[in-house]
């Protein structure tokens, strides 16, 4: 087990960890969580030793090992894919080398029966056995399989590191911690720079590992699904919780309310007993009971109520802008760096209100056409057309990097605003949690929190009726990231979001638009919706998958095989699927409306008002109506379904 006694850590006059104990029991998987900035990472580094704390102590058994994913870490240049992630295996590549030598020398020696040369066999069988027990002999097979769940292609191995971003550079870090099998694992924020199958195979890989867990996440779905436990660093204070994040957050709401409600509760205790004891001790006779009470009152020990950081950031969209009917249309778009083609003649059509998703693996194009849609960069080939008076708001992956760091707080959102607007800047940056003298901060100083808020709240300033947004819960904490979902599902405008965030893509968006090989693949409903109709538990099943699953958009060919639809051929079912959609409106309306009239029909003395004659014509008008509706909806399913 790993225990953290009383560990202390002041920055300045601020106490981020306030003599903090934890234990942490071997087999648990556990999520540390809370908002930005509360000392989540500073307590992994702590105790992962990369960082002291001002006191306390953190003990764990000597021999054991260690593997920690934080965000500042950095691959050695020059090395392929595969090299660099066999570094996990140091000791089975020293014991290789260590055999082939022996092997060499066994080779060139013919002094068959001296002690020398029994000894060197000795010392082969031994280190063979060792490599053996290490997995040396399927070691290569082994990174490659989980290099290929976290979503790097074969053809990747033998490319040098240095070709990588980043967040696939992490991958590689994360994958060859995975390989080493420590006995603790800590992570922090592993999902960030992964894609909705590599996060799914990541929750698998990890509910089967005997490593001990301790994880930083803000991805709520994730957390659920490889978690047991969970710790929330709040106010310097460690709140512990034996279940995963949904529960615990059921029990932090009872246990505050038991608290709240015992404290109320001993305050009228305390009340009553101070209001005795003054109306004792104005009687002589009383003085001396009076005094006793006193000794038990000042006894008692009082329930304290955790204190709770309560802030949180409110976000609101102005009313969409009356827009066109169709926002953006969109038909044989390519786009091409150099050699790499990233789309291929694909197409999209958005109307009015549509609320859309882009998902699919890393580098298939996402951001791309988001960007080529809005005009931020061109395509090499296609035709895009805004739909008549459409307003852009863009919220770029890197929104909260590229702010300029020289510029404040304040001088980022008036760079930004109109002229009418400024006298208010103040108050809406005081909504995104930038009150008083915050907003005089330079940008350069900011979290990484702290700029996607500024960044989110430069999105307010003008009115949008097409929210495009990449990647816009990176370096938010989970309050932040509901508090933007709510935003984005009471926004009366259309949408496009690039997200890999399961919880907070679900019931957000009607159309879920998959990238895979250059191509779209268009899917109805959310991105939820789309993984349950496979019956499927993860994305690249989907891929590998031949057979056709309800939701796919596929046609039949020759040979009973399937293939997807052209972009014509998705219009074409698209408009079928709005007049069911329209007809099944018009049945729901008539059922309203015979309902009403049936309730005015049940009430007394109907039959004998001067309105029945009309009523009950209107009552079999509309019974007609609906049984041709009906019809006419039965109809329209057929064709869909046809």
């Amino acid at each position: 087990m790993i225990t953290a006694a009383n560990i202390f850590v002041k920055y300045g006059d601020r106490v981020l960890l306030d003599s903090v104990n934890i234990v942490f029991e071997t087999g648990q998987r556990v999520g540390l969580v809370g908002r930005n900035g509360a000392g989540k990472s500073t307590m992994l580094k702590i105790i992962a030793g990369h960082q002291s704390s001002d006191s306390g102590t953190i003990t764990r058994p000597s021999q054991s090992t260690l593997g920690f994913l934080h965000q500042e870490m950095s691959l050695p240049k020059g090395k392929t894919v595969m090299a660099e992630t066999l570094t996990a295996f140091k000791e089975a590549l020293e014991l290789q080398t260590k055999i082939d030598s022996i092997n060499v020398q066994l080779g060139e020696r013919t002094d068959y029966e001296s002690q020398a040369y029994l000894d060197l066999i000795t010392d082969v069988s031994d280190a063979g056995e060792r490599f053996q027990i290490l997995g040396g002999h399927t070691m290569e097979a082994d990174a490659e399989r989980i290099l290929g769940g976290l979503g790097f292609k074969s053809s990747d191995m033998d490319r040098l590191t240095d070709e990588f971003s980043g967040g696939w550079q992490m991958r590689i870090e994360l994958a060859k911690m995975l390989l080493q099998k420590p006995d603790y694992l800590l992570l922090d924020e592993p999902t960030n720079h992964l894609d909705i199958e590599s996060i799914i195979w990541l929750e698998n890989f990890l509910k089967t590992s005997p490593s001990t867990l301790i994880v930083i996440s803000h991805d709520k779905q994730f957390l659920d699904n490889v978690t047991n436990r969970t710790v929330e660093i709040e106010l310097g204070k460690a709140y512990d919780y034996k279940v995963a994040y949904s529960k615990f957050m059921v029990m932090r709401k009872e246990r505050r309310e038991m608290q709240q409600a015992a404290f109320i509760n001993q305050q009228k205790v305390i009340a009553q007993k101070e209001k005795t004891i003054n109306r004792f001790m104005a009687k002589a006779t009383k003085t001396k009971m009076a005094q006793s009470m006193k000794k038990q009152l000042d006894k008692m020990e009082r329930i304290e109520i955790d204190s709770e950081d309560s802030g949180a950031m409110r976000l609101k969209f102005p009313p969409a802008p009356r827009a066109g009917s169709i926002v953006i249309d969109a038909k044989k778009v390519t786009k091409d760096y150099g050699d790499l083609k990233v789309l291929d003649g694909v197409g999209l059509k958005l109307d009015r209100g549509d609320r859309v998703s882009f998902v699919g693996q890393n580098g298939q194009g996402k951001t791309t056409l988001a960007k080529i849609l809005i005009n931020e960069i061109s395509a090499t080939g296609g035709d895009i057309k805004l739909g008549h008076n459409t307003q852009v708001g863009y919220y770029a992956q890197n929104q909260s990097d590229a702010l300029q760091g020289d510029r404040t707080v304040l001088q980022t959102m008036e760079a930004q605003s109109p002229e009418d607007l400024r006298p208010r800047l103040r108050t809406i940056l005081g909504s995104f949690m930038f009150s008083g003298e915050d907003v005089d901060k330079k940008v350069s100083v900011l979290s990484g929190g702290e700029r996607a808020r500024l960044a989110l709240a430069c999105l307010l300033l003008r009115p949008i009726n097409l929210l495009v947004l990449d990647e816009p819960t990176n370096h938010l904490d989970i309050i932040s990231k509901d508090v933007l979902k709510k935003a984005i599902q009471n926004y009366d405008g259309s949408l496009i979001i690039v997200s890999h965030d399961r919880d907070f893509l679900a019931n957000l968006t009607n159309r879920t638009i998959e990238f895979r090989d250059k191509k779209l693949y268009e899917h109805l409903g959310d991105v939820n919706f789309f993984l349950e109709k496979r019956a499927m538990d993860n994305m690249r099943q989907v891929e590998l998958s031949k057979s056709k699953h309800p939701g796919a958009v596929t046609k039949g060919k020759k040979g009973g095989g399937k293939k997807e639809l052209t972009y014509e051929e998705q219009k074409v079912l698209k408009k079928k699927e709005r007049k069911v959609q329209n007809a099944e409106r018009a049945v729901e309306k008539l059922e309203e409306e015979i309902a009403a009239i049936e309730a005015k029909m049940a009430k007394p003395g109907f039959y004998e008002s001067e309105a029945s004659t009309k009523v009950m014509e209107d009552y079999k008008t509309k019974k007609k109506d609906l049984d041709e509706a009906v019809e006419k909806w039965d109809q329209l399913v057929s064709d869909l379904e046809g």
